[in-house]
């Protein structure tokens, strides 16, 4: 009996001991600082997660399905770019496009999730069908995309100068409300949503958590697991534009240099909230709740007055915590 209970601790601590360390670290926060609790700081935190929420759960497509993806902060910057680029004023002083009329909303929303969709497939391509791994794949991609947008940045009249004069449709889908709650707020939630239905209540989303436990198991079971890899990495580009998309209409600007780093947020942020690095586990709720972790944490060391840089030094430490945790657990089922 004792023994059964001892492994139950010890099963409990190694299941939740960073969430444990993280929420002593958001009650030391909150009590150096009382106002971090109010509603507008928190109000603020979730509309400044929104977008990481979004590419974190493009990012869980990836990690479920057994494969890495380095590309996605790269995605968000051209999607941000290109979104911005579309969705300007007509009478702005160095409008993008100067001949092109004011486009209705849709058009740079649905530009900036094609452009996500493209480099997802392409990634899923050089993955699935040339047999890259997908570490060096999506890292090549990542570097294709990076330089596409630099290259579309420095395109004549803008000469990679901040893109800006967004019209106000475009504006309000990044700081417009409704009951005092962010339209961009509702956005992240839905597409959790729309994601904890397919990985759970679909034969898409078994068939991806079938191909992150075992590939090989998959094959010889009859999925195509070619097809997987095309729709999951497919599925991550349209969360990343998305996001960039939305990343541009929350700050009012977009430039080359958006969603650097966010890739690695988002596997960080999908590690503590449950997902594993060999594949074929993690849930939403964990991956929502990762995002806000890491988020609530650095908002709340800047809320204090800490410098910025401890802030990469607690991630850093945070994710090396969270992947030894990964492996321990994987190594005790095996």
């Amino acid at each position: 009996m004792e023994k059964q209970k001892k492994f139950s601790i010890q099963h409990f601590f190694m299941n939740y001991a960073l969430y444990i360390i993280m929420l002593l670290m958001i009650v030391i926060i909150g009590m150096m600082s009382p106002k971090f609790f109010s509603f507008r700081v928190i109000r603020d935190i979730l509309m400044q997660s929104s977008t990481r929420i979004i590419v974190a759960m493009g990012c869980m497509y990836i990690l479920v399905s057994g494969a890495a993806d380095l590309s996605g902060g790269r995605t968000v910057g051209l999607a941000a770019v290109v979104a911005g680029s579309l969705a300007q004023k007509s009478d702005y002083y160095i409008k993008f496009w100067p001949n092109l009329p004011e486009m209705p909303l849709i058009v740079p929303v649905i530009a900036a999730v094609l452009i996500g969709l493209i480099v997802g497939l392409m990634n899923g391509f050089t993955t699935a069908k040339l047999k890259v791994p997908s570490f060096l794949a999506t890292l090549a991609v990542m570097m294709i995309a990076y330089g596409a947008n630099q290259l579309y940045c420095n395109k004549p009249p803008n000469n990679s100068q901040p893109l800006g004069g967004f019209l106000k449709s475009f504006s309000n889908l990044g700081t417009g409300s409704f009951l005092s709650v962010p339209y961009i707020i509702y956005i992240a939630i839905g597409v959790c949503i729309f994601q904890h239905l397919l990985l759970t209540r679909t034969c898409l989303g078994r068939e991806i958590f079938a191909c992150g436990s075992n590939q090989e198991a998959a094959r010889v079971s009859g999925i195509n697991v070619y097809k997987i890899q095309m729709i999951t990495f497919a599925l991550a580009g349209a969360c990343y534009g998305l996001a960039g998309c939305l990343e541009a209409a929350r700050t009012g600007s977009a430039t080359s240099g958006y969603g650097n780093s966010y890739e690695m947020d988002a596997i960080a942020s999908c590690i503590v909230g449950g997902c594993s690095m060999t594949g074929g586990v993690g849930t939403v709720f964990g991956t929502f709740f990762g995002v806000l972790i890491f988020n609530i944490i650095n908002y709340g060391l800047t809320f204090i007055g800490l410098s910025s840089y401890w802030q990469w030094v607690v991630k850093g430490l945070i994710i090396i915590i969270a992947v030894s945790f990964d492996m321990r657990k994987f190594s005790k089922e095996e």
